[in-house]
C-alpha cells in the first residue's frame, strides 16, 4: 500500500543509538559480502500497547507490510490462535489493519509495544527513527503476565516461525519479580531452553531499579538465628499503587521466620506481627493489624519448598499507608537470605523497587543495595539480558556526549554470581514510533508523519525496555548473515564481540556485563562462524573472555556444571606462560606481565577441553 506522507521533523537520537552500536556499518555492508537489514529474520514480541497501523511496521519503501500476526491474549471476541482456547488472533494486513490496535489490558491503550518494536525493526517511515532491523517480519503478543500466558505466547511465536521457515528472536521488554524464581529456575525457565534447544534466541531487559536499594542479602549462616532487621519504604506514587510487594527467599532446605514492625515517625516501634515461619504455613493467608484504631491490611504467600530449587519463598504485600513507618524482621539458622521491594499496583504486577533503609533511632538495622537486581525474565541463563547506556551523540557545538550507563539500568551479579545483564545497547532518550491510539502518553513529541490521512508520532523513551529490543535486532542481522547461528553461538559472538571502554571498565560487569554491543563486530563474526543447522548444544560456548583483545586484565566467564576448571594460557610457540584455576561465574585474569601478542587458552573442566584464542595489546 502506497500512501502520501508528511514529516514533521524532530530530534534524531535512535540514529544517535544505531551508530553507537555501528549498526549503520551493518546497513552499508562496510567490508561485509552486502548489507544486512534482519531480511527472512521474524522478531516475535510479548508486551502491551501495539498500533497495527503505523507506518513503520510498513518495509522503507512504504510498499510490504510486515507483521505477519498479532495474538491479543486480552480480546475475547476471538478467533483465538491454532492450538488455544482463548484472546484474538489476526492474520494478515487485512485484518491487521482493520483492528487498528491492541485492545484495553493492564495499561488502558498503551503505546510501549509499538514503540519497542519500532526499535527492533521500524522502517522509520520516511524519518530518521529507522531500527536496527527495517527488512524483518513481526509477530505481536499482547500478553497477560501468567506462567501459562508467557510459554503460550512463546510457543504460538515459535509454531508461526516454523510454518515460515524462518529463525525467530523473541524480545520481551518487561520484567517481574513474582514469576518463577529469582535464581533463574522453574517453568518458564524450563520452557526457554526447550525452545532455546529448537532454535530460538530470547532476549530481554535486565530492569530499571539500578539507581533504588531495594534489594537485601544476609548471611545466616554466618549470623545462625540472629534477627535481621531493616526498614522498607513504599514505591513512589502512581495511579494505580496500592502499596509493596516484599518477596523474600532462602537457601535450599532453610526454612525462615518473618515479622512486621510498626513505627511511628520517629521510629519507635509501636507494634508488631507475629513471626511466621515457612515451614508448615503453606498457602496464602490476608490479615491486618491494628494499631492505635488505624486498620494496617497486608497479605502474604508461602511456599515452604519450591520444586524447582527446594528453597522456601515468601510474598509479602503491605498497603501504604503515610502515617507510619514499616519495618521487617527475620530470622533463620542457616542460610543466604534475599530480599525484593517493588511496587505492588491494583492492575497488574508493579516493577519499581523502593528502598530498604537504616532509620538513624536503629543503627543495626541492615539497609539495602542495588545489586541481584535482574528479574525474570532476564534472570534465566538461556535469555540473553540487556543492560542501558546512553548513546553517544554529538551536540550542535560538536561537543561528544553520552556513553556512560543509564542510572536505572539494574544491576547484577546474577544470583549465583553468574554475569547478569550479559549486554548493555542504547537505552536512554532513545526516539520512536508512539501508538496512534494511546491514552496514557502526556509527555512530547519528538516528530510525526502522516499516513493514510492519520497522524503518527515519535516519542523519546529511557529504560531497559528500549535496549532489550535494539539487541534482538542485532540477533537478527546477525542470523541473516548466518542463519545456522545457535543460540549459543549468537550470545558467545555478542559477549566476544563487545565494545569495552573508561566507561564499561568504570562502571564495571556487573552494571555493563562484557560491554556494549558492536553490531558490526558481531556480523562479521557471525559470517565466519561454523553453524549447526540442528542447533545442537556448542561447548565453545561455555566459556567466553572479554575485552579481548585486552591491555593486560580481561575476565573469563565460564558457563560450567563442573565446580572447578584447569586455565592454560600458551604462547604461540607452544610455552605455557601461565595457568590459573577458575570457576562457573565470571573470572579475572592478569595478564599485565605478558608481551603483547596472540595466546591459546585451553580450558579442561575434567570433561572436555575447549581451546579460546586471547590477544594482548
Amino acid at each position: 500500500m502506497m500512501a502520501c506522507i508528511s514529516i514533521v521533523s524532530g530530534q534524531v537520537w535512535l540514529k544517535n543509538a544505531v551508530v553507537d552500536g555501528h549498526v549503520d556499518s551493518v546497513w552499508a555492508g562496510t567490508g561485509l559480502p552486502q548489507g544486512f537489514d534482519g531480511e527472512g529474520v521474524i522478531i516475535g514480541l510479548t508486551d502491551w500497547g501495539f498500533d497495527y497501523t503505523h507506518p513503520v511496521f510498513y518495509d522503507t519503501n512504504m510498499i510490504n507490510y510486515r507483521v505477519l500476526r498479532a495474538w491479543d491474549q486480552f480480546k475475547t471476541s476471538g478467533p483465538a490462535p491454532a492450538g488455544f482456547n482463548y484472546g484474538t488472533e489476526y492474520v494478515g494486513p487485512e485484518e491487521l489493519l482493520n483492528a487498528h490496535c491492541d485492545t484495553i489490558n493492564f495499561y488502558d491503550y498503551a503505546y510501549h509495544g509499538t514503540h519497542c518494536a519500532s526499535i527492533a525493526g521500524g522502517a522509520g517511515a520516511g524519518t530518521a527513527y529507522k531500527g536496527v532491523a527495517p527488512g524483518v517480519q513481526f509477530l505481536f503478543a499482547t500478553l497477560d503476565l501468567t506462567d501459562q500466558a508467557v510459554i503460550d505466547a512463546w510457543n504460538w511465536m515459535y509454531n508461526v516461525a516454523q510454518a515460515e521457515g524462518k529463525r525467530l528472536v523473541i524480545s520481551m521488554s518487561w520484567g517481574v519479580y513474582i514469576l518463577d524464581n529469582m535464581d533463574g529456575t522453574g517453568v518458564l525457565a524450563n520452557e526457554v531452553k526447550r525452545l532455546t534447544d529448537l532454535g530460538v534466541v530470547f532476549v530481554t531487559s535486565a530492569g530499571n531499579n539500578g539507581d533504588v536499594n531495594f534489594h537485601l542479602k544476609y548471611d545466616f549462616s554466618q549470623n545462625a538465628n540472629d534477627t535481621m532487621r531493616t526498614q522498607f519504604d513504599f514505591p513512589y506514587n502512581s495511579s494505580n499503587l496500592w502499596g509493596s510487594s516484599i518477596s523474600m527467599t532462602n537457601s535450599a532446605n532453610s526454612p525462615f521466620a518473618f515479622s512486621m514492625n510498626i513505627m511511628d515517625n520517629s521510629f519507635n516501634i509501636i507494634a508488631s506481627t507475629p513471626f511466621v515461619l515457612t515451614t508448615g504455613n503453606d498457602g496464602y493467608v490476608d490479615t491486618f493489624i491494628v494499631v492505635n484504631g488505624d486498620t494496617l491490611l497486608y497479605n502474604y504467600e508461602i511456599h515452604a519448598t519450591n520444586e524447582y530449587n527446594q528453597a522456601p519463598s515468601v510474598r509479602l504485600r503491605v498497603k501504604k499507608v503515610t502515617k507510619y513507618k514499616f519495618g521487617l524482621a527475620v530470622t533463620a539458622s542457616q542460610g543466604m537470605f534475599h530480599a525484593w521491594n517493588v511496587a505492588e499496583i491494583t492492575k497488574a504486577y508493579g516493577n519499581w523497587g523502593a528502598d530498604f533503609l537504616t532509620p538513624a533511632a536503629h543503627p543495626d538495622w541492615i539497609a539495602g543495595d542495588i545489586e541481584y537486581g535482574v528479574s525474570t525474565p532476564g534472570n534465566i541463563d538461556e535469555i540473553i539480558c540487556v543492560a542501558a547506556h546512553q548513546a553517544k551523540s554529538q551536540n550542535p557545538a560538536g561537543a561528544v556526549f553520552g556513553g556512560n550507563i543509564a542510572d536505572f539500568s539494574s544491576s547484577g551479579p546474577g544470583f549465583h554470581e553468574v554475569l547478569k545483564p550479559e549486554i548493555s545497547a542504547p537505552g536512554k532518550n532513545v526516539t520512536a514510533a508512539l501508538s496512534s491510539y494511546t491514552n496514557s502518553y502526556s509527555g512530547t513529541y519528538n516528530g510525526s508523519v502522516s499516513f493514510n490521512g492519520r497522524t503518527y508520532r515519535f516519542v523519546s523513551l529511557s529504560g531497559t525496555s528500549m535496549s532489550s529490543p535494539f539487541v534482538a535486532g542485532v540477533v537478527a542481522l546477525m542470523l541473516q548473515a548466518n542463519p545456522y547461528l545457535t543460540m549459543q553461538q549468537v550470545r558467545s559472538i555478542i559477549d566476544e564481540t563487545a565494545t569495552n571502554d573508561n566507561y564499561t571498565q568504570s562502571a564495571g560487569v556487573n552494571r555493563f556485563g562484557y560491554g556494549k554491543i558492536n553490531a558490526y563486530q558481531a556480523v562479521l563474526k557471525a559470517l565466519t562462524t561454523v553453524g549447526i543447522e540442528e542447533h545442537l548444544h556448542v561447548s565453545q560456548s561455555a566459556y567466553s573472555i572479554f575485552p579481548n583483545p585486552t591491555s593486560g586484565q580481561c575476565y573469563v566467564s565460564v558457563r560450567s556444571e563442573q565446580p572447578q576448571i584447569q586455565c592454560a594460557i600458551f604462547d604461540l610457540t607452544g610455552r605455557q606462560v601461565q595457568n590459573h584455576l577458575l570457576e562457573p561465574g565470571v573470572n579475572t585474569l592478569n595478564i599485565n606481565d605478558l608481551p603483547s601478542g596472540y595466546y591459546l587458552l585451553r580450558l579442561n573442566d575434567g570433561v572436555q577441553t575447549v581451546s579460546k584464542k586471547l590477544i594482548k595489546q
